[in-house]
This record gives C-alpha cells, structure tokens and sequence, in this order.
C-alpha cells in the first residue's frame, strides 16, 4: 500500500467516529429535546455540524474508493454505516483491522526482500 492510500485511509477512519457520534447526537438532544421540552436552540448547530461531517466523510469515502480501487459493494457498505447511528464505529474498526493487516503484510515483504 502506498503512502497516499495509506493516508486517505487514515483521514476516513479519523472522520468516522465524530460523524458516527453527531448523528445519535442530533436524533438525541436535537429531536428529542426539542419534542418533549422548549429546549429547540440545539437542534440548528448539531445539524448544521452533522451534515458537514457527513459531506466531509462521504468526499473521504469517494478518495479512498479511488485510491484503494475498493469495489463498489465495500463502499456502499461503508456509505451505509454512515447512515446508521453509530454505524461508524463499525466502520473503523473494520478500518482499523485493514489498516493493521497491511502493515503486516508490507513487512512480510519487506523481510522477504531482505
């Protein structure tokens, strides 16, 4: 893997877990509150702050799908998480185990070079 996969990687596991949090966030204190309190002035900021994590994990989801050249199935699975309240989470631990098999397999190659 290169450094530029390696790296668009990364940048999508680091947006998946606030953009997995700030929809449960905004379902929560946005909607729920609002509902059953006169508490209504969170519901603007929390979302107006999810829908710019998810714009920003969905362009993040499209570099990695360039870059890793994952097939489309992978990525529609990675889109779904991003519609599912702490789907994200998910998603970065499936990330994470990807990211940590990589790296054992460039030092197999790595040792096998030597």
């Amino acid at each position: 893997m290169d450094i530029k996969t390696a790296s668009a990687l990364h940048r999508l596991r680091l947006i998946s877990v606030p953009e997995a949090l700030s929809f449960p966030a905004l379902l929560i204190f946005g909607s729920l509150l609002s509902r059953v309190s006169d508490i209504d002035y969170l519901m603007m900021p929390l979302g107006i702050l999810h829908g710019i994590l998810f714009v920003i994990y969905a362009v993040f989801l499209l570099d990695v799908w360039n870059k890793a050249k994952w097939p489309l199935k992978k990525v529609a699975l990675f889109f779904l998480f991003a519609l599912l309240p702490f789907g994200g989470l998910y998603g970065d631990r499936l990330l994470k185990r990807d990211e940590a098999d990589s790296v054992i397999a460039a030092r197999v190659r790595e040792a096998a070079q030597a």
